[in-house]
């Protein structure tokens, strides 16, 4: 709804405003998540450094959350990604636990690197935090969803030796 002003000018109301930046945020993240599954569908998936690793880019997805997006928002981005993913791939349910799981906590595992007097839409990225931390916080989060990806993929812990062996892939 447009608002008419004194000088004959047309503006948004700050309802519309806030309706326009949702909209493009939604966008953005639609984008972020065609692109990202297309590249672990069709280019990463088919990667095998040294026989045995496979690069996993769209746990990036989860990892672009700013401080207060909606928890259900996130946890519903990242279960399509995982399902998603878990189509393409050939894994029933097993990144979408997973990539679920990091979502989950996502948000205190970024409270712990985050100054105190950031504002409320603080996103993780490397120019916002050092480097070390930024590092730190993608390294927490990918360490949690190697170690439940694989596990679940095994499903089993009694073949300790052969189940460490998949997490350090």
């Amino acid at each position: 709804m447009k608002i008419n002003s004194y000088f004959g000018v047309n503006h948004l109301s700050p309802f519309d405003l806030r309706i326009e930046r949702m909209n493009i945020d939604f966008l953005k993240r639609l984008l972020w998540f065609a692109v990202l599954t297309v590249a672990q569908v069709f280019v990463l998936n088919h990667i095998h450094l040294f026989a045995v690793a496979t690069p996993l880019l769209y746990i990036y997805f989860i990892l672009l959350f700013p401080r207060n997006y909606p928890q259900w928002a996130i946890l519903l981005w990242a279960f399509l990604m995982g399902l998603t993913i878990d189509t393409f791939s050939n894994t029933p349910g097993v990144a979408a636990g997973s990539l679920t799981l990091i979502a989950a906590l996502q948000p205190y595992v970024l409270q712990l690197f985050i100054p105190r007097d950031s504002s409320e839409n603080f996103q993780a990225g490397m120019d916002t935090l050092s480097i070390p931390q930024y590092t730190w916080y993608v390294a927490i989060l990918t360490l949690i969803y190697s170690v439940v990806f694989f596990s679940l993929e095994m499903f089993s812990f009694f073949n300790l030796i052969e189940w460490l062996q998949c997490i350090g892939r």
